[in-house]
């Protein structure tokens, strides 16, 4: 079976043919396959700019556009690209139906690195398809791109909202989720501050916002504040994580300072009993065991807490 059929196969262009596959070498010097791709001779080209057929203006000199390898031979779409004499655009190149704008890697190529740049690093994705970082880079650059363009973000009946540090210096994303029965990354903002969770409402608007019926988030102020005026009707769940480390730091604090005040009087019966109080029952040592029972017979303010 010859390399034509097959791409006329899995990859045919309305108004377009493929005229040959020959061999050639890449700048790099590795062998390479290049199939001439050729316009119908009774085909218009169509406007880049508003997608409208109109009249030939020229042709300008043929171009390469990367396409998937095969065998892990570098496969390139050669083809001389046709301006366009469009009355309401005026001369523009012509929209290719196998690249997009001034990008040398044809869309399914994009698609096919995106989607192995997801199971492995760039790097690696890079060298097994014996292209370049800055490609594969350029790939999911476009594929996240068109995935925005089309997302779709009602309904959300349930969304959860978080922080991920990604640089030193405390330097935060916020991302929001949708948790219901479609689980998937909505939004990324830069920053955790209360304008950077309200552009996530201005994306999703009033109406949207007004159906979720559930929201997940830690006990961060700003995220507290914007889901209280912007998700009202919601039940707000909060992170146990957080709830319980809020409990622990308040036992610390009524046992700290109930530790000083007996310690200034000659009792030291708190010293030492930090991590009995602040610790999993299941954690503790045998001594902390033996040490935490004998302290919960005392009628003290820190064992109330507990």
């Amino acid at each position: 079976m010859r390399l034509k059929t097959i791409l006329n196969r899995i990859q045919k262009f309305k108004s377009f043919v493929y005229e040959s596959a020959d061999w050639d070498q890449t700048l790099a010097g590795h062998l390479c396959l290049v199939v001439t791709v050729m316009a119908r001779a009774n085909s218009r080209p169509m406007c880049s700019g508003c997608e409208r057929v109109g009249p030939g203006y020229d042709t300008m000199k043929p171009r390469r556009f990367e396409f998937i390898p095969i065998w892990n031979i570098p496969v390139f779409f050669e083809y001389a690209v046709r301006r366009v004499g469009c009355r309401s655009c005026g001369v523009r190149v012509e929209k290719l139906p196998w690249a997009s704008g001034k990008r040398t890697l044809t869309t399914v190529y994009m698609q096919f690195l995106a989607h192995w740049a997801r199971k492995l690093s760039w790097k690696e994705t890079a060298i097994s398809f014996r292209t370049t970082w800055d490609k594969v880079g350029q790939a999911v650059e476009y594929v996240v791109e068109w995935g925005l363009k089309h997302r779709e973000v009602s309904p959300i009946f349930a969304m959860g909202v978080d922080e991920i540090q990604y640089a030193r210096g405390h330097k935060y994303l916020t991302l929001v989720y949708q948790i219901d029965d479609l689980t998937r990354l909505l939004w990324v903002g830069q920053e955790r501050t209360v304008e950077t969770f309200e552009k996530f409402f201005q994306m999703i608007g009033p109406e949207v916002a007004s159906k979720i019926e559930f929201v997940c988030s830690d006990m961060w102020k700003p995220y507290l504040k914007v889901i209280r005026e912007r998700c009202a009707q919601a039940l707000h769940i909060l992170d146990r994580f957080h709830i319980v480390a809020k409990m622990n730091d308040a036992v610390d604090d009524v046992r700290a300072e109930e530790a000083r005040k007996m310690r200034a009087a000659g009792h030291e019966i708190l010293k030492h009993t930090r991590w009995c109080l602040l610790k999993r029952k299941q954690n503790l040592t045998q001594d902390q065991r033996f040490r935490l029972r004998d302290l919960l017979h005392y009628n003290l303010r820190t064992v109330r807490a507990y």
